[in-house]
C-alpha cells in the first residue's frame, strides 16, 4: 500500500490530493518548540535529588544503502521509517540538529496510516547527531520506534548550553503511549565539563576543601508521565548527571542496556525511578560514578534481574527517601542473580532522619559480590554533610529478605550495617546462606546491627548474632498503613 510521506515538502504535495475527508483531521504539534505555548521549562520537575548481550533484530534497511529510497517515509513491513537525515540533519558533530530531530518526530508521531503501522524515527549510523535540550511529546497516533544507530550528543559544556534552555534535562520524552528506544548506537552526555564544575563533589588540590557554587546539571533521558516503554541495546554514557530517568511511568522494561561513565564522575546515577510502578531492567550493564539503579519514593512493582553493576559506583540502592521530613513509600522491589563488583555499596537502602512512609517487600536474592566495601547495608542516618540533626520519625523499614548473598568486600567496612532508627526500628529481616569473606587478609570483621530485627534462617558467614527478636506488633501495624500496606 501507498504510504503518504509526511516529509516538509510533500506533506504540503499530499494534502491536495488526498480526499477532502482529511482536510478535516486536524495534526495536533507532538513536540514542545522552544517557542510553543508549553514551554519546556513549565513541565513539573521531579522530587530534587541530593545528588548500571544480545543485539536487537534491525528494523530498517541499511540506511547507507544507495539502492533505497531517499523519501522521508519507506514502506517497509507496516513500518513508516523517518531518517533525520531527509528532514535536514546534517550528523557532523557541529551543526546544531535540533529542528530536524524535532520535525522528524512530528511527523512520525503524526503518523495517521492503518492502525496496524508503527512510525520509526531513525538515527542512522555511521553519524554524530548534535542536538540541544529537546523534549518530544505525545500521545502519538501510533507506536513509535526511537531507534539509535549512530551518535547522539549535546552541545559541550554548561558554557554553550543555550539560553533560557532547561539545565536540569537534555532529552526528554514526555506523556509517551507506546515506544521503544532501540538500537546499537550511542548517546553521549558529553558530561566531563559539567562534572569539573566548582559546586560538584571533587576536593581542591590539598584534599581539604570542598567547593561549591552554581550546580545544574542535565540528566541525559528523561521519561516524564509516560507508559508501555521499552529501551533495548543502546549505549549511554557520560552523562552530565543521571543517565535515565523514569517519572510517574508504568510498565517500563529495559533490555540488554549498557550505561557507562568513570568511577570519579559525581552524581552519575544510571537508572533512576520515581513515582513509577510496573519496571523490568534485565540483562544490563552500568558502570558510573554513584548508584547504578536507585528507587525513589512513590514506586513499587519493580524487578532487576541479570543486572553487572561496576567497577565503582555506589551500587543498587533503595532512596534516598525520607529527606526534608517527607513521606515516602517504596514496596514490593526484587534484585536478583546479579553481579556487584568493586563498588562501595552492595544493595542499600538509605533514608534520612524525620521523614516517614514505609520500604516493605523487598527481596535481594542470588547477589555475587567482588570486592565491595558495604555489600548489605540499612542506613537511615543517611545525610550528606555533618550537620543533619537527630530527629524521631522515621521511614519504616520491613519485610527486606536477603538470600544467597555472596563473595568478596573490603575489610574497611562491616559486610553487614543495619543502622536503623532509634524510635522506628527495622523488622523482619530475613537473612540466609550468606557467605562474605575479606578480599584480603583473613581476619573476619563482625555485622553491625542498632535497633533491628529480624532472624537468621541459615548458618551465615560471618555470624549474624546482633538482629533482636520480635518487635511490638502494635507498633509495626501503624508504621505499614502510613503507606497502605496491610
Amino acid at each position: 500500500m501507498l504510504k503518504l510521506s509526511r516529509g516538509p515538502f510533500l506533506r504540503y504535495t499530499a494534502l491536495i490530493i488526498i480526499t477532502s475527508s482529511l482536510f478535516s483531521y486536524e495534526t495536533e504539534a507532538r513536540l514542545l518548540h522552544p517557542n510553543d505555548r508549553h514551554n519546556p521549562n513549565s513541565i513539573s520537575e521531579p522530587p530534587s535529588s541530593s545528588f548500571s548481550q544480545s543485539q536487537p533484530p534491525s528494523i530498517s534497511p541499511n540506511p547507507n544503502d544507495p539502492s533505497q529510497s531517499p523519501s522521508p517515509c519507506q514502506d517497509l513491513d507496516q513500518k513508516v521509517v523517518h531518517d533525520v537525515r531527509n528532514y535536514g540533519a546534517v550528523g557532523d558533530g557541529i551543526t546544531d540538529d535540533t529542528d530536524a530531530f524535532k520535525t522528524a518526530w512530528d511527523s512520525a508521531c503524526n503518523n495517521d496510516e492503518e492502525d496496524n503501522t508503527v512510525s520509526v524515527l531513525l538515527v542512522p549510523l555511521g553519524f554524530t547527531f548534535m542536538i540541544h535540550s529537546t523534549i518530544f511529546t505525545g500521545p502519538c497516533r501510533s507506536y513509535q520506534y526511537f531507534q539509535v544507530d549512530g551518535t547522539i550528543v549535546p552541545r559541550d559544556g554548561p558554557e554553550s548550553w543555550p539560553s533560557g534552555f532547561n539545565k536540569r534535562q537534555w532529552l526528554v520524552f514526555y506523556r509517551i503511549k507506546g515506544m521503544a528506544l532501540i538500537g546499537n548506537g550511542v548517546i553521549d552526555g558529553r558530561g566531563q565539563k559539567w562534572w569539573d564544575l566548582p559546586c560538584k563533589p571533587h576536593r581542591n588540590v590539598n584534599k581539604t576543601t570542598t567547593l561549591t557554587g552554581p550546580c545544574e546539571s542535565p540528566a541525559a533521558l528523561r521519561f516524564f508521565m509516560s507508559s508501555n516503554l521499552s529501551i533495548k541495546g543502546v549505549t549511554i554514557q557520560n552523562s552530565p548527571q543521571f543517565h535515565m530517568t523514569f517519572d510517574g511511568c508504568h510498565e517500563v522494561h529495559i533490555n540488554s542496556l549498557r550505561i557507562t561513565s568513570p568511577p570519579s564522575s559525581p552524581n552519575t546515577d544510571g537508572i533512576h525511578i520515581g513515582n513509577s510502578n510496573s519496571v523490568e531492567i534485565h540483562n544490563s550493564v552500568i558502570s558510573n560514578g554513584d548508584d547504578c539503579i536507585s528507587i525513589g519514593s512513590g514506586s513499587f512493582n519493580i524487578d532487576i534481574r541479570n543486572l553487572t553493576c561496576g567497577p565503582g559506583g555506589h551500587g543498587i540502592s533503595i532512596g534516598s527517601l525520607g529527606n526534608q521530613n517527607s513521606r515516602a513509600c517504596v514496596s514490593n522491589v526484587t534484585v536478583r542473580d546479579s553481579f556487584i563488583k568493586f563498588s562501595d555499596n552492595g544493595v542499600r537502602i538509605k533514608t534520612w532522619q524525620g521523614g516517614s512512609g514505609s520500604v516493605s517487600d523487598v527481596t535481594f536474592n542470588n547477589i555475587q559480590m567482588d570486592t565491595v566495601r558495604n555489600p548489605i547495608i540499612i542506613d537511615q542516618y543517611y545525610c550528606t554533610n555533618k550537620n543533619c540533626p537527630n530527629k524521631t520519625n522515621a521511614v519504616f523499614v520491613n519485610d527486606i529478605v536477603y538470600q544467597s548473598i555472596k563473595g568478596t568486600y573490603d575489610r574497611r567496612s562491616p559486610p553487614m550495617h543495619f543502622g536503623c532508627s532509634n524510635s522506628v526500628p527495622c523488622a523482619n529481616l530475613t537473612l540466609s546462606d550468606i557467605d562474605l569473606v575479606p578480599s584480603k587478609g583473613e581476619m573476619v570483621v563482625d555485622p553491625f546491627c542498632w535497633n533491628a530485627y529480624g532472624v537468621v534462617d541459615e548458618f551465615s558467614v560471618p555470624s549474624i548474632s546482633c538482629l533482636k527478636h520480635d518487635p511490638s506488633t502494635l507498633l509495626l501495624g501503624g508504621l505499614l498503613e502510613e503507606c497502605g500496606v496491610r
